[in-house]
């Protein structure tokens, strides 16, 4: 973010889904680059405050855990409230949290757009509208968890493509509206982890992305961590930007 590396003290930054998987990494990841963090959660809090704790310990006063559905539209401008007051500043906000199921044509019904919508699109757009006023005080940035199917439909995933193409619509529209004291970039990941729940891509088609992918593997958490510290602490002219981080699979589908 910009000039945060004369700021006297450490940066304050919100990620949301923050207790587990890529969330947790780039929780992690930014607290070791001298970051305090928020980490929000909602049904897995007993880690984020696990997490919280073991950061804690490393440095005092530096992560707390901040509770909230985000398809509840009305308490999410309360959440960044809270986030802000809890060490006196907010410095970033990284969009991470997302739904993730399959909406085959045919399938889609008001449930699935609500819930695929919600949280990879209205919610980070609510949640970058109630950071808005923080950011520019302390002239912050936020990076959005994009995809690299937001450019690249995947195949009966249409509410999670369409939500997240919104996403990618969204990162550039804030970089504008909020230029130029705020800077809005995104991260778009490819082949990281595979769902948990072990329905949507059997191991002969994880061979297959991994072979298509020309660094011929899926990535790690630690990648898209990485180039989310990057936009949010290390690209002070860098805005409006999308990073696709996905051992160049994009470039084959």
């Amino acid at each position: 973010m910009q000039g945060s590396g004369s700021r006297r003290e450490a940066p304050v930054i919100l990620v949301t889904g923050a207790a587990r998987r890529i969330g947790r990494a780039i929780a992690s990841t930014l607290h070791a680059a001298g970051a305090r963090v928020i980490l929000h959660c909602h049904q897995s809090c007993a880690e984020a405050e696990a997490l919280a704790a073991e950061l804690g310990a490393s440095r005092p006063s530096s992560a707390a855990v901040v509770s909230a559905n985000l398809l509840d539209s009305k308490g999410l401008a309360e959440m960044v409230d809270i986030a802000a007051s809890t060490f006196g500043q907010l410095d970033g906000l990284v969009n991470n949290a997302s739904s993730f199921h399959a909406t085959p044509l045919g399938e889609i019904g008001e449930r699935e757009w609500d819930d695929l919508v919600g949280t990879n699109l209205r919610a980070p757009l609510l949640l970058a509208q109630a950071a808005a006023p923080h950011l520019r005080k302390s002239r912050g940035a936020i990076v959005n968890i994009v995809d690299i199917h937001a450019e690249r439909p995947l195949r009966h995933y249409v509410v999670y493509t369409v939500a997240k193409g919104g996403l990618a619509a969204l990162t550039r529209a804030l970089a504008i509206e909020l230029a130029p004291e705020v800077r809005v970039n995104g991260v778009a990941p490819g082949a990281i982890l595979w769902p948990e729940d072990g329905k949507h891509f059997a191991p002969d088609e994880q061979a297959r992305i991994a072979a298509q992918t020309p660094l011929a593997r899926i990535g790690n958490p630690a990648d898209v961590a990485g180039a989310v510290k990057y936009l949010l602490l290390d690209a002070p002219f860098v805005t409006g930007q999308i990073l696709a981080v996905d051992g160049g699979r994009s470039l084959s589908l």
